[in-house]
């Protein structure tokens, strides 16, 4: 067979389909989020109002970066290859763990220690940042999430931990939370020690009897009795090992975090007799009675600061007084409570710098949680989801009179009126359409008609809702009718505009 024939007898090899490329899924890792605009703007709002109350009392800013060395955080194993868990670890250029920082206090002691030298003692500064933790996500809880922190370091008198819960119930009073729908909540870390010492708690069981105990509000008495002991397991049914205490130990732990103190000498009276023969928490009674005197001589009565055995905070480095601001008002979140709970917390931590100095650097302060603060806000109501960072839009109907548009834009933003000039495609319908999903205020438009005639519409999108709630029907056609509008001069374009936003400032 010649080859000719050979080949005719073979089979011509198919072609091969080009595979298309594997679209990626558009998804986000699990304990992480996305913000929506709306949220970012009033998240930086209340930041901005909290930390006007910072800065009347002195307070300065201060920025870390998000990375540190994982022995500046604290958080490492010596025995061991790599970091444990918690924290984002990986290893640097230089073969050295860094890891994300887990919160604003450690990477605030690396910087005191430092620039020692060149602060000034005390040194106040207030911080907001992210902060990552390896965690297991929970509703409502993220791998990553936003704090502001506030701290005075160098100032060992309990009068700066009077400054900070001070400070705490003005900011949230700032922010629209009224006196009632919150309380700042004040134990002593001495005291929970003296408790520690009567119920023969030892040094190894500490940390996990605290971390018990700080989880009071969520599990109640039974579930941190059970944390206490032998273990609990959750409803997922993951089981946590327990501090492994006897029953005596349990019940005197118990007794202590829900002792009745309806005002802050209840507190003294009840703690007295838990803690007696204690010497650390004599000591810690003492901080206590005078935090109780100079936040009288400031006139901020239990309705706003109160003494609280419960609160217990689950860090080990706290030294002296610990703080937790808590909401008070009904509000079901997304574990089912109807107090809203804690939102801000954080206490005396004497011995973090000492750490990097070997000296004793005495600081206190506290940390809000940025989110779920301003979940608390929304739940009062006190957050204006029409409010936005623009609120004005100039539409652009005729191409031919694009530049007068673009005119009266730039004459409304040097009035200081933060405008949008639209510059899509499509008939006013479909702009107005955007104006209300993107919910502006006020809307610019005019046609060639009212621009010979130097006039221009002014649509008031608020007044216009306000108007249409009443009515029923194809909104779409609403918005093209004419309930808050107004037609004006030229010239008066920038005076109605400011007339209109002034409704809702």
């Amino acid at each position: 067979m010649s080859g000719d024939a050979a080949n005719e007898g073979e089979k011509k090899p198919k072609k091969q389909k080009k595979r298309k490329a594997k679209r990626p899924v558009p998804r986000v890792p699990r304990g992480f989020r996305d913000l929506p605009p709306a949220d970012l703007v009033e998240r930086r709002r209340m930041i901005e109002t909290i930390t006007e109350v910072y800065e009347r009392y002195g307070f300065t800013p201060l920025e870390t970066p998000a990375v540190e060395y994982v022995d500046v955080l604290g958080k490492f194993l010596p025995e061991a290859d790599t970091p444990e868990g918690g924290i984002f670890t990986w290893r640097y250029d230089d073969d050295e763990w860094v890891a994300l920082r887990y919160d604003l206090t450690a990477p605030l002691s690396r910087y005191v220690a430092k620039n020692f030298q060149e602060l000034g003692m005390p040194f106040r500064r207030y911080q907001t940042g992210n902060v990552w933790r390896l965690e297991k996500p929970e509703p409502g809880r993220y791998r990553e999430f936003r704090q502001l922190d506030i701290d005075i370091v160098g100032a060992g008198a309990v009068i700066a931990d009077a400054e900070i819960c001070c400070v705490l119930s003005e900011a949230m009073e700032a922010i629209g939370i009224p006196r009632g729908s919150y309380e700042v909540r004040l134990n002593d870390r001495k005291v929970l020690n003296g408790l520690l010492e009567a119920a023969r708690v030892t040094e190894e069981q500490t940390l996990t009897v605290l971390r018990a105990l700080d989880k009071l509000d969520r599990l109640g008495p039974e579930g941190v009795s059970l944390l206490l002991g032998p273990g609990r397991k959750d409803e997922s049914g993951d089981f946590t090992k327990g501090a492994g205490l006897a029953e005596d130990q349990v019940q005197t732990l118990i007794a202590f975090v829900t002792a009745p103190s309806d005002d802050r000498a209840g507190y003294l009276a009840a703690c007295r007799d838990l803690v007696a023969g204690t010497q650390v928490g004599a000591e810690g009674l003492a901080e206590m009675s005078e935090l109780d005197e100079i936040l009288s001589e400031r006139g901020f009565g239990a309705d706003r600061i109160r003494f609280d055995p419960a609160i217990v905070r689950g860090l080990a480095y706290y030294t002296g007084p610990v703080v937790e601001v808590v909401l008070t008002f009904s509000s079901e979140d997304v574990e089912g409570r109807t107090e809203f709970g804690s939102v801000a917390g954080g206490g005396r931590y004497d011995d973090l710098v000492s750490r990097f100095t070997g000296q004793k650097v005495p600081a206190t302060g506290a940390s809000i949680g940025v989110d779920r603060l301003l979940t608390a806000l929304k739940a009062l109501g006190q957050v204006e989801p029409r409010a936005g960072t623009c609120p004005v839009l100039v539409t652009t109907i005729e191409k031919e009179y694009r530049a007068v548009y673009q005119r009266w834009a730039s004459e409304l933003r040097a009035a200081g009126i933060p405008t949008e000039l639209y510059v899509g495609t499509g008939k006013v319908a479909k702009q107005f359409k955007y104006a209300d999903r993107r919910r502006f205020s006020a809307v610019v438009v005019a046609g060639g008609n009212e621009i010979e005639a130097g006039e221009v519409s002014i649509k008031d999108l608020r007044l216009g809702e306000e108007l249409s709630a009443d009515v029923a029907g194809d909104r779409k056609a609403w918005l093209e009718e004419l309930p808050g509008q107004v037609t004006v001069k030229e010239s008066d374009l920038v005076a109605e505009v400011q007339q209109i936003l002034a409704r809702y400032q």
